[in-house]
């Protein structure tokens, strides 16, 4: 659970965007502390990916304030001046992004894949980014593959070397965006296991799922968005088992005993 002692790795608020006449996040805010695991719930459309984008500026907000680990960065409508082409660099290098689906080089290997941006990016040397790419591979299963192309592998092979990629550039934080929502139902628990270890050794995530079960069972907090507003957010087992608000309760509702599998 959340202790208060822990320094947040994320901070976010006031946060808005719009898209055209269409207003996407309303005023967002949330906190997520080192180590712990912030699930995002909610329907379609309710500004969960991106929120997600938004930390990593893939998409920039229109107001708001967003914090990561020591990085800081206002945003005030046109006003709004972004941080230089190094800094910027930095603070998008400060969180990886897993993608629902996959986004790896298919001219690349998987081991090729994993050492492209520590190479390209960090400046790794060859020799030193190959074995930490197999370090990498390893530990999500994946070293035996490690020679293979994208389109040699299984979408749950894909995304265990998009987490490796994802890793390799030695993140504080960790964005996971619908991660087993391309995937075959037999090949979600592969994913899911990998999530589950990462958590386990703290790495800081915020993840965006409809794998009620598994949020209830990985994250410390579960936040649930509708129509681009928290509506409310808490421990897990509070917040799926007893929601306070109908929106929540009608949300879960659809989940019936799924929302109890771990």
């Amino acid at each position: 659970m959340r202790s208060d002692q822990r320094e947040p790795a994320i901070g976010i608020s006031g946060l808005h965007k719009s898209f055209g006449a269409h207003d996407v996040l309303k005023g967002i805010g949330l906190e997520v502390a080192a180590g712990e695991v912030l699930a995002l719930i909610g329907p379609s459309g309710s500004g969960k990916s991106t929120l997600l984008r938004c930390i990593n500026l893939l998409t920039i907000p229109d107001a708001g304030r967003i914090t990561v680990g020591q990085q800081t960065i206002d945003f005030d409508g046109r006003r709004t001046k972004l941080p230089g082409d190094r800094r910027l660099a930095r603070f998008r290098a400060s969180t990886g992004m897993v993608f629902q689906h996959f986004n790896l080089f298919s001219h690349m290997t998987a081991l090729q894949n994993v050492m492209e941006g520590p190479v390209t990016v960090l400046r790794t040397g060859k020799a030193r980014a190959a074995d930490e790419a197999r370090a990498l591979l390893d530990k999500v299963g994946m070293l035996d593959r490690a020679d293979a192309y994208p389109d040699q592998l299984s979408g749950g092979q894909k995304q265990r070397v998009a987490i490796a990629r994802a890793l390799a550039m030695k993140p504080d934080v960790m964005l996971l965006d619908e991660a087993t929502s391309a995937l075959d139902p037999e090949l979600v628990g592969e994913v899911l296991g990998v999530i589950r270890g990462l958590a386990k050794e703290g790495m800081t995530m915020v993840l965006v799922t409809h794998e009620i079960g598994f949020a209830r069972d990985v994250a410390n907090v579960v936040v649930f968005m509708r129509d681009g507003r928290v509506v409310e957010s808490g421990p897990p087992g509070r917040l799926i088992d007893s929601p306070r608000e109908e929106a929540t309760r009608a949300f879960l509702a659809r989940y019936g005993p799924a929302t109890h599998a771990s």
